[in-house]
This record gives structure tokens, sequence and C-alpha cells, in this order.
């Protein structure tokens, strides 16, 4: 990629709706199984260690999407493709956070007066599919999400690499760029911070406690 690059997280930065339910209420509705209607009553244990501290967001976050992914077995490449818009047109979008989108608009608008040539790239942990589908939304060139392993068209029920977030995300980013400059990034938690600190111009939206501490810290553009 030669041309400048703004990038933007997807969950809480775009949309106040959360990826994992929107799959969940797309799995409950086109492929509804014991273990799907049971998933969230039998994982409450791991939320109450989250929410306590004794395991981090981003180790439960990546646990969460590896068991999610079980419920995808045996999809095909087109019925995953299907349940990213899906996922998009009836719990993302809807939810979509007005003053995230605007200043991703607004920055890419003010890029493109001296590079034209600059591209969107949307960064998020959320499956590879919903980011596509949201990426068409806003305009960007490209998703980078987690992947969901494949094989002879079908969903394994796995994930074909580890989840896109913190220094994994930004590490994507800057390999996607290839050299390019970053001219902003936006996000709205601590674990953006590694992909907010590639960015000229780096922007929290609705930040959360820690992040907006760090960007006050560093004198980054703090929006909601």
């Amino acid at each position: 990629m030669s041309s400048a690059v703004i990038v933007s997280d997807m969950d809480g930065t775009l949309t106040t709706a959360e990826t994992w339910r929107g799959v969940l209420a797309w799995v409950l509705q086109h492929r509804p199984s014991a273990a799907a209607r049971r998933f969230v009553s039998v994982r409450l244990p791991l939320v109450l260690l989250a929410k306590v501290g004794v395991i981090s967001k981003e180790r439960f976050r990546a646990r969460w999407l590896s068991d999610q992914a079980t419920l995808l077995r045996g999809a095909s490449a087109d019925d995953l493709a299907a349940m990213g818009e899906w996922v998009v047109e009836h719990h993302l979008w809807p939810a979509r956070r007005t003053e995230g989108v605007n200043a991703v608009a607004a920055a890419l608008s003010a890029a493109r007066a001296t590079h034209p040539s600059t591209q969107l790239l949307l960064a998020t942990g959320g499956y590879q599919q919903v980011g596509d589908a949201f990426a068409r939304r806003i305009g960007a060139v490209a998703a980078l999400g987690t992947p969901l392993e494949l094989i002879e068209g079908r969903a394994t029920g796995r994930l074909a690499a580890a989840t896109q977030s913190g220094e994994q995300k930004a590490a994507a980013v800057r390999a996607r760029a290839a050299g390019a400059p970053l001219l902003a990034a936006f996000g709205d938690t601590a674990a953006d911070i590694p992909l907010l600190s590639l960015a000229q111009h780096a922007v929290a939206v609705a930040p959360d406690k820690q992040l907006r501490k760090e960007a006050l810290r560093r004198g980054w553009e703090i929006v909601g």
C-alpha cells in the first residue's frame, strides 16, 4: 500500500453494539442448537473472572471468540458472508456511534484534501466476515479481522489465526500499510493504545478509563 492510511477500530469506536451478541443472534436464528442456547450461561464464570480482573479483557475476548467459532462449524463461506452482512445490518449499524463514524469520515475527507489517495482501513478483533461487511458501510478498502478456519469451503469451528487485538492489531495495520504514513487512528479502549501509537493523529472515541488517562497524558484527541 503506497498511499496514506487512516485506520479505525470497530466495536465501541464505530458502534455501541457488541459483535459477539450479533453473531450469537444470527446463530440462534439460522443455525439453532442446544450449544448455542446455553452458550452464555455456561460461560458466566469466565465473565465474572474478567470483571474482577482475574483474567485480562483481551484474554477473555480471545477465549470468547474461539469458543463462539465452534457454533459456526460446518457453515459454508457463503453462509459466513451472509452472517457478516446480517450482523452489521441488524446489530452493529443500527447502533453505530455517530460521533465515531463522523470523526472518521471527517478525518478521511481532510486527509484526501492533501493526500487524494488516502485509504481507510478497519481493524477489528471480530470475525473477518463481520469486519468486511462493516468496512463496506464506511467506505474502508479492507478490514483486518479475526479469520475463521475453512477447509474445503466449510468452517471447522476453529480460528485460522489469533484474534486481532492489541499488539496483533497494530502489527497487522503496520504490515498492511507497508511503509505508507498512518495519518490517523481511532480506538476506544486501552487495548487500542498500540494501534493509536502508530498514528500521526490519535483519536480516543468514548474511551474507557485507562485510554482516557493515556490520551490526556499524550495529548491525543478525545471524542465523546
